[in-house]
This record gives structure tokens, sequence and C-alpha cells, in this order.
């Protein structure tokens, strides 16, 4: 399917002509009809020799209705630009021609009409004529046909015409990302709200949940109608009418888009390419009230040109517009720049950028992935995919990582890990890209939730305090105790989760005083068959009540002892290996 648009100017018989092809009036008014002047957007639809089927977009030419001749051409795959053989080119000619240009289409055909009215040797001229004004733009050597459409002449070379010409247009893409520019906004009788627009970018279908943008609201389709009847979905490249659930047709008109929510980066501000048109008799500069023409919406814009002050008649240039709202954009959308106080056509270009980062005075924008990337550094797959409409798979954990950005977190990660203690970096202190960079490091090691140099000595397993502990396993010394050699309260966390230290009752014991403390409960029972008391363990291991008690409630808690009134028999695991950490508090 295709979409092409009408174009030049007023009078020349544009809107007879789509009626001639398809049988179709596109002017829909009735003020249209009686002046015999399209004022506003028309749509109609016609089956070519071939079987092939497009829809056709019917444009005004009168230079007060401009505004609406650009909400139609904003997503056509083709042109048919009508000159009439009585009057040949005139100026709406050349501005529709020049607007054509600057939305990037770039394909089309011409339509020589009214050539019942003159001559041979006049449609000659005119022929030549408008050779001449194409020279050098993109429908140089298009094909034009001359045809009279109240008389026939010429109808069916030109259906077979456009018929060739879209035949080797490619057609819309199907990216997985519909979007929708709303051209019209209607209430149907029974139905509730339409709009109608060209869908490009995905497929849309009944009971879609859909966003309108601006705003917030969130809408469903109804039901579906193209080429005039209702549908199931409708694809990509189609002329469409959404019938909307969830909106009043108060609240969305020309200029709203219709998307998938989610699926698009919102924008306010944009950096784009802009080319001045040579016919323009000044410069551009920031200085004016500018008018951008995206999509089928009409958008105030603040200017600011990159780079310079200002750009002279035929330059070409960078810019970065400021949006009164917020819409969702492609880097590869085209727009038209008008000023609205001198009512001219400035120029267009290209959106690059739609979310820049750098300040205007040193951005550069262009359509690379790869500065986008560049600039922000790190960037979810997911994001980058909305602001570039391109996707990349992660680099690094879920990220997508510049290279220069990835060696900066490297080397500030290195230091840093360098500069801790002997237990190491916490990973719990380090940030998330921080945490990704670490596990992926050459010569370093994270385990047990800390960060060390690779090859390193484990200098806490030889720490001075538990030595000490172990020289006394079952009278331990307190940590701040005097003579005691000092321990940091970190230091001791990390002794207690690697089970180097076990703390039982608050007191802390060296992991290896339990499995001592099972071997001489196994020789008491085995002189005591009837079982030991508590002072009588206190005595065979040489300590006090009050270090005997906690042991023994941890050799209880882990089945190697079991208590029997006041003395303490075999457990179920007797002679088992005791646990480092069991009964650890």
């Amino acid at each position: 399917m295709h979409v092409v648009a009408t174009a030049g100017h007023v009078d020349h018989g544009k809107s007879t002509l789509v009626k001639a092809l398809t049988g179709t009036d596109p002017d829909r008014f009735e003020e249209e009809r009686r002046r015999g002047l399209t004022i506003d957007l028309g749509f109609a639809s016609a089956t070519l020799p071939s079987g092939r089927r497009c829809a056709i977009v019917d444009v005004p030419g009168h230079i007060r209705f401009i505004r609406n001749m650009l909400a139609g051409v904003g997503a056509v795959d083709a042109c048919i630009f009508v000159v009439a053989a009585t009057e040949g080119w005139k100026p709406q000619s050349e501005e529709h021609l020049r607007i054509l240009e600057l939305l990037g289409i770039g394909s089309g055909l011409v339509v020589l009409t009214k050539i019942d009215l003159v001559d041979e040797e006049h449609a000659e001229i005119a022929h030549l004529d408008i050779s001449d004004h194409l020279a050098g733009t993109f429908l140089e050597g298009a094909e034009i046909v001359a045809t009279d459409s109240l008389s026939g002449t010429g109808m069916s070379a030109f259906a077979a015409a456009l018929d060739r010409l879209l035949a080797r247009t490619p057609v819309a893409a199907d990216v997985g990302r519909p979007r929708l520019w709303v051209d019209r906004a209607f209430v149907a009788p029974g139905a509730g709200t339409v709009v109608t627009g060209t869908l490009t970018g995905g497929a849309v279908r009944v009971g879609d949940e859909l966003a309108v943008r601006p705003g917030r609201r969130r809408v469903r389709v109804r039901a579906i109608q193209s080429l005039y009847a209702a549908q199931p979905s409708v694809a990509t490249g189609h002329r469409a009418a959404l019938n909307l659930a969830g909106v009043n047709h108060g609240d969305v008109g020309r200029g709203h888009v219709v998307v998938r929510p989610d699926q698009w980066h919102l924008s306010r501000t944009v950096d784009a390419s802009l080319g001045v048109l040579p016919s323009l008799d000044h410069e551009v500069s920031r200085r004016g009230a500018y008018v951008a023409y995206l999509g089928a919406g009409e958008f105030s814009v603040r200017l600011r040109i990159l780079g310079t002050e200002s750009l002279q008649p035929g330059a070409q240039g960078f810019v970065r517009l400021h949006l009164p709202c917020r819409l969702p954009l492609l880097p590869g959308d085209r727009f038209v720049l008008r000023e609205s106080g001198r009512a001219e056509t400035i120029g267009g270009g290209e959106i690059l950028d739609v979310e820049p980062r750098l300040p205007a005075a040193v951005a550069q924008p262009d359509r690379s992935v790869d500065r986008v990337v560049a600039e922000r550094g790190w960037v979810r797959p997911e994001d980058l995919w909305r602001l570039t409409g391109e996707r990349r798979e992660p680099t690094l954990g879920g990220w997508v990582v510049d290279p220069a950005a990835l060696r900066a977190t490297e080397t500030e990660l290195r230091a840093r890990i360098a500069e801790a203690s002997d237990l190491g970096l916490d990973m719990a202190a380090l940030s998330e890209r921080e945490r990704v960079v670490a596990e992926h490091l050459d010569g370093i090691v994270v385990e047990a939730g800390r960060v060390h140099p690779g090859r390193r000595v484990d200098t806490l397993a030889e720490h001075p305090f538990l030595a000490a502990l172990e020289e006394q396993p079952f009278s331990p010394p307190e940590p701040s105790a005097p003579g005691t050699p000092p321990v940091e309260a970190e230091q001791l966390r990390e002794l207690l989760r690697r089970g180097l230290v076990v703390s039982l009752d608050g007191i802390i014991f060296p992991a290896t005083a339990l499995s001592r403390a099972a071997e001489a409960v196994a020789d008491l029972l085995a002189r005591r068959t009837e079982g030991f008391t508590v002072a009588e363990f206190r005595d065979e291991v040489g300590t006090t009540r009050k270090y005997a008690l906690p042991l023994l409630a941890a050799l209880d808690g882990n089945g190697m002892t079991r208590r029997r009134g006041d003395v303490r028999i075999a457990g179920r695991r007797l002679g088992a290996p005791a646990s480092p950490t069991a009964g650890a508090g």
C-alpha cells in the first residue's frame, strides 16, 4: 500500500484530477464545492491497472492554506505534482516543490492538466517550462503526463504512469513501532471519537491500547476503517481511521500523535539539520517567530543556530528547536520551518537528536548511534532504541557502554580498590555500574561481597586477634580487653561472616572452639556414661561457667548433647564432627 499526495498551485485541477481517477470528490466541505477551491485536506483511493491500491491525499494549493497543505504531505511515499497547461509554473508550484524536497520526498509524477484548453504549441511550451523548473530537483526526469480531467484525455496514461511510479517506490517499513499523526478528528454518530492519518512504523489492531500525545491520554482502539471498509487491523503505510475509546473528540485534533505507550521518547528539545532556501532574501537567526511543521502538526518553536549566529540563504547548518510540548520524535523525522511574521517558508531539514545532552555552544549533532552512546557513557538498550530507533545488544551487563566511559570507570575503580583496607572494597558501597565493572575487571577478585586485588595475601586469616583466640579457645579474650590485639568492627564483622570466628551469647570464640569442645564432651561421656554436669565440663576444658554455658548451649543446639535434668548425655550426633558455625548467633 502506498500513500501519495497531490501538490501544485491553486486552481490547477488537483481535486478534479483525483475525482476523475478515483470517482471520489476529495473536496469534503460544501464551501469547497461552492467556491471551487480546496481549503482542507481531502482523501480518496484508487485501484490502478495492475490491481495495486493507493491512497491519495489531496492538498489545497492556495497560499492562505499552506499550513493545511503541510499537514497532508508529512507521511507520504510519493507525489502527484500538478501544473495547468493554461497557466504554467506559478508561485505556489515553486513553494510546493520546495516543501516536498524539504520533507525528503524522493519520487513523483508530473501531470500537465487542462491540456484540451491549449493548442499543441502551448502544450509543448508548458512541457519545456516545467522541465526547466524541475531541473536539479528530485522530480528532474520524472514522467510528465498530459491530461484533461473533464474530457478524460490522458487519464488512462496517468493511471498507468502512477502504477509504474509506485511499482518502484519502496513501501513503509514495519519496525513494530506504529505512529499515526492525526490530520483529522471528528465524532462518528454512535461510535464516538475518530481520528484519521497515515500509519507508519507498524501495524495497529482492534483492541490495542495506545496513547495520544502530547498529553497523557491512554486510549483503546474500538474499530478501524481503511479504504472505506472496516478492518480488524491496519498495516504500516496505510491511511487509517481509528475509532478511539478514552478520549473526547475535543481533546484530540490535527497535530496530535497516536502511538504505543512507552515505545517513544517524548522530546521537547531537538537538534536538527536546517537547509535554508536559496530564494530567501535575508539571513536566518534566532530572532523571529518560527513555526515548525512536523508530521501533521504545526508547532511554534524557539530557534537556536548551532556553531554560528546566523545562516545565509542557501546555507546548510544545524539548529536546536525548543518545542512547546513533548512529542514522540525520532532521528530522521523531517520538518519544514516557516516564519510566521513574514508568512514565508524558511527551509527545512531532519531531526538528528531527540534528547540533546551537550550545550548548544558545543553540540555537533548527527544521526550516529555511537555519538548518542558517547555523550551518555552508559545507556540501557531500550532507552537507546527509543532515542535512535536502533537496537544494540548490551556490551556490559545490561548496558551499552562507550569505551571511553568504561575505561574511566575502570581506572577510578582500580584506584578505590587499591586504597581499600585489607578487607577489600565493599560491593554494597558501589553503584550498579561499578559493580558490573568490578565483576569483569582483569586481576580483580570478587568474593563474599568484597572486591580485592588478585593474588592478594589474606591478612584477615592471619589477623593477630585470631591467634589470641586460638591460644585460649575456651576462655577467649574480649576484642576490647587490654592487651588483646586490636580488631576493627568492620574486620570483626568480616571474620564472623567468613566463619573464622563465632558469636555465642555475644562472646566471640574461635571457630575451632566448638569442635574442640565436642571432643572434650566425647571424652567425658566415655568416662561418665550416666552424663556430666556443667561444672564437670568447665573443669574438663579449663574455663569458667561464663564460657562453658554458651559452648554447651551450642552443642545442645547441634545435637551433640542433650540435657536430662542437671546433666547432659550423648545427643543424636555424638561422634559426628561439629559444624564450625553451628550455634553461631
